[in-house]
């Protein structure tokens, strides 16, 4: 009976890691329309600086390009 018992929790056990494996879950969902891209780069805002860089004599080498501010949304609460 001691063997059959152990047997039964190990089996459960098992079956309960696999379950909890087997999910998965995002923890945040971001609508397709609204998913960040790689090509929302800010390039109003790239020109002007290597604009004013250029007449400066300054070189610009860009290791994180600026990004668009998240627009928001216009409702009324």
């Amino acid at each position: 009976m001691n063997a059959s018992l152990r047997m039964a929790v190990l089996s459960l056990s098992v079956l309960g890691l696999a379950a909890c494996a087997g999910t998965e879950v995002k923890s945040t969902y971001v609508p397709p329309d609204k998913a960040p891209s790689l090509n929302d780069n800010d390039e109003a805002y790239v020109a002007y600086v290597e604009r004013v860089a250029r007449r400066r004599g300054i070189e610009v080498v860009w290791v994180n390009t600026p990004r668009k501010p998240a627009e928001k949304e216009s409702g009324d609460k």
